[in-house]
């Protein structure tokens, strides 16, 4: 078995890296936190610059902010794919554009090194259970080598299609989470301000046609005013903008999501953006002047 790469420990990563060694795996790890390494070589994983694991790792993942650190990562002075040699995999599992997923798998292939864009979606409840669901772009031969490794840290994975896929699925699934949740925040906060109880509100609608996993999920959290990430309005902002700028690249109308990028532009500009995706529930509240809670 050749060594594992994995880069970006973060809210996702993290418990991702922690599957992975839970299922045998040694992985040599890197990230710019470096208590975030020191956790992860603390339950088994080895500290390694991204050369070192460039030099000596068959397959490499990442899971990182945004495209433009993925490209600095693989292509950057010192980055994962100065050292790697050709045979080998990059598996980038960040939320980043179709065109950014294309642009990494054409400069690799030149190298003779494979790459798969497959993101996930779960959120950090997901990763910390190995649940995780991931979309993935590119060759079936090397959905084929990264599969084991998919199953350790996940509960399926798909081969969408050729590179790009993936993160097209991903930006798909970040456009309805994301609106239901938008959707979700109007209705309670609808509830509350016509006199309800909103948590009431949620038990009774919550087994009928507009139940959801998002409902489920986020709704507590609502009701709890906890707006601690698992899924950050900032990785959520981005991914949105990805969407819209795609879209207008194939011509594509979302009035929709259009609508829902402002409404995480007022989050940005209210100061929430490190919160978890359910705060936006507060643009809601602003406009209504009333507070969703459930007690």
């Amino acid at each position: 078995m050749g060594l594992i790469g994995f880069v970006g420990l973060g809210i996702m990563g993290a418990p991702m890296c922690n599957q992975l060694i839970t299922h045998g795996y040694t992985p040599l790890v890197y990230d710019i936190n470096k208590k975030a390494v020191e956790l992860a070589t603390s339950k088994g994983a080895k500290a390694a610059s991204l050369s070192e694991i460039g030099a000596q790792c068959e397959i490499v993942f990442t899971i990182l902010p945004n495209g433009g650190i993925v490209k600095d990562v693989l292509f950057g002075e010192g980055g994962v794919a100065n050292s790697l040699t050709p045979g080998t995999l990059v598996v980038d599992m960040s939320s980043v554009s179709p065109a950014d997923s294309v642009e990494n798998e054409r400069r690799l292939s030149k190298m003779g090194i494979g790459f798969l864009d497959a993101p996930v979606s779960g959120g950090e409840p997901k990763a910390i259970d190995g649940t995780l669901v991931f979309m993935v772009g590119g060759a079936e031969k090397d959905f084929d080598c990264a599969l084991p490794y998919f199953k350790a840290m996940g509960s399926s994975a798909t081969l969408v299609g050729p590179t790009g896929s993936g993160s097209v699925a991903k930006l798909a699934n970040q456009v309805i989470v994301n609106l239901n949740i938008a959707v979700i925040s109007e209705a309670l906060v609808f509830a509350t301000a016509a006199g309800a109880n909103p948590r009431k509100v949620y038990e009774a609608i919550r087994g009928g046609l507009a139940g959801s996993t998002v409902l489920d999920n986020k709704a507590p959290m609502i009701f709890d005013r906890n707006f601690n990430p698992g899924g950050k309005i900032s990785i959520n902002h981005k991914d949105i903008g990805n969407v819209l700028a795609s879209s207008h690249d194939i011509g594509v109308p979302m009035p929709f999501t259009a609508q829902l990028y402002e409404i995480m532009q007022y989050m940005k500009k209210s100061g929430s953006l490190e919160d978890d995706h359910c705060a936006i529930v507060k643009y809601f509240e602003n406009l209504a002047q009333t507070t969703v809670e459930g007690k």
